[in-house]
């Protein structure tokens, strides 16, 4: 499988389990319902999706790390997984309480582009899009599906190589416990920032 097989296969799967669910897996939609009948206002409801996709992908970061070298081959892999579909149902959340349809191609494709930050404003920006515009989701949907499917195979690809970073991975070699606080805080850190870049992907719907 090469990279660009492998991204789009990630990009399925994080689609898949993250925004819709999957079995006892809870999607976008059912999680941000949840939220939203404990807190009303939206915005208290995203900073409570936050802290709990933070307090899962910590978790997560923290067991696969802890093996250190001996379980690498095993782990790295299954975090690199839990961590995307987490921070995926996250912003399909946030885009949810928001007011977007996730079942939509053009939000799940936003939603793809705010996993990989900074990044997916460049990734857009080659198909025309500006992130940062306010009107970016109606440029989006302007688009034919071809180009959507070509932007989700861009994340992917990007999602493959960022998973084979080997920062992570040199850390986790060196101290077992000392990796696994690192793959934690690290993960914290990046689902906060996921959580930003939704925010300002899917704005506020004017009134």
């Amino acid at each position: 499988m090469n990279l660009e097989e492998a991204g789009s296969a990630l990009v399925t799967k994080v689609l898949d389990f993250g925004v819709d669910g999957i079995g006892p897996i809870s999607g976008s939609r059912e999680v941000a319902e949840q939220h939203l009948r404990h807190h009303s206002d939206p915005d208290e409801a995203i900073k409570r999706l936050t802290r709990t996709h933070q307090r899962i992908v910590g978790a997560s970061g923290f067991a696969t790390g802890f093996g250190g070298l001996l379980t690498l081959p095993v782990t790295i892999p299954a975090d690199v997984s839990v961590l995307y579909v987490q921070q995926a149902r996250l912003a399909g959340a946030i885009a949810h309480v928001r007011g977007y349809d996730v079942e939509s191609d053009e939000v799940r494709s936003v939603v793809l582009l705010t996993l990989v930050g900074s990044a997916g404003a460049g990734v857009a920006a080659r198909f025309g899009v500006d992130l940062s515009n306010k009107v970016a989701m109606a440029a989006v949907k302007k688009m034919p599906g071809r180009v959507l499917i070509d932007i989700n195979k861009a994340v992917g690809f990007r999602l493959v190589t960022k998973a084979g970073t080997k920062g992570l991975v040199n850390m986790t070699k060196i101290v077992p416990i000392a990796g696994g606080v690192a793959g934690a805080g690290i993960n914290v850190v990046s689902t906060e920032a996921v959580a930003t870049y939704a925010k300002s992907n899917f704005p506020v719907h004017d009134a």
